[in-house]
């Protein structure tokens, strides 16, 4: 199976989410404040939150009265082009132009975090990245052990510290190491307890700190790794990571059949945070980077 027919799969109940637009565009109807009503109700149900979904709808308002729309499959058809707008934003690739360019992986707990570094190191390394990857989550012995697996089979060198140890001195071994080693890419895994959030965003603060320190410059980027399944709790995360340490794009992992989509563009809405790359399963090359025009298409592609 492709990419594009896993992703269009995946996007299955984001579609049906959706239906009720095509109905509404096959029908025609008046724009008036019903349709705006039922056109509000469909996007909140597909997860665009409500913030979002008041702001397409006003500025599509201002659309449809200046280009005199008359009927809704206008609206809709306005809509679909504007979503893929909405996804495309500047700085979507990784910046990797920084040698070492050290890359912060943050997020709770069972969003796919180590996973997704375990993926990215696979990808890196097979564009020939001397990669390094750094367990700096020491709460957590399952989680080095799972990184440990995954960066010796992508070939990548990768350094833990002892449970229970400062996380941000596992961080600093990862710096010096990899200035020693001439490492092109370090992934730095982080802790995700979300139930002592404050604890924990001071320790990303301190971990910032120790790479700004160490590198010159503070980390290339910031990759928020966030669950699609869990909808708005996924945008309310960001929000909370966003303030902690500045976020430079956002992973989106586990899209499958019951995820909802429009959290996609509430994310990239709400943040101003480019989606980076996107998950759809355990293997290592299903994450892939986000592309907003495919990801449009498979969200409102109804053909087989």
């Amino acid at each position: 199976m492709s990419w594009f027919a896993k992703l269009k799969a995946s996007l299955t109940g984001s579609r049906d989410a959706l239906a009720g637009l095509e109905t509404m565009a096959l029908a025609k109807r008046p724009v008036d404040a019903e349709l705006w009503d039922d056109f509000e109700e469909i996007l909140i149900s597909a997860d665009f939150g409500v913030p979002t979904t008041e702001k397409i709808v006003e500025a599509l308002k201002v659309v449809a009265k200046q280009d005199r729309y008359a009927s809704s499959d206008q609206v809709v058809a306005r809509f679909k082009r504007d979503v893929q707008n909405f996804l495309t934003l500047p700085n979507a690739t990784l910046a990797l132009d920084r040698k070492p360019a050290v890359i912060l992986v943050v997020g709770v707990n069972g969003s796919g975090k180590t996973t997704t570094i375990g993926k990215l190191a696979t990808a890196l390394r097979k564009s020939r990245k001397r990669v390094l990857v750094v367990a700096a989550d020491t709460f957590r012995a399952a989680a080095a052990e799972q990184l440990a697996v995954w960066a010796e089979r992508a070939g990548a060198e990768f350094i833990r510290g002892n449970e229970g140890s400062d996380p941000s001195s596992v961080v600093f071994d990862g710096m010096v190491a990899a200035k020693a080693r001439a490492i092109d890419v370090v992934l730095v895994d982080t802790a995700g307890r979300l139930q002592t959030k404050t604890n924990l965003m001071e320790e990303l603060k301190k971990m910032r700190r120790v790479i700004e320190r160490e590198m010159g410059a503070p980390p290339a980027e910031t990759l928020l790794v966030v669950d699609g399944t869990t909808g708005q709790n996924a945008l309310s995360q960001a929000r909370l990571f966003n303030e902690a340490t500045l976020l430079t794009g956002i992973v989106v992992t586990k899209l499958d059949s019951t995820a909802k989509g429009g959290v996609l563009v509430g994310i990239v809405d709400q943040l101003t945070v480019p989606i980076k790359y996107i998950g759809l399963g355990e293997s290592a090359d299903a994450l892939q980077p986000f592309d907003p025009a495919q990801f449009t298409k498979a969200l409102f592609e109804t053909a087989a």
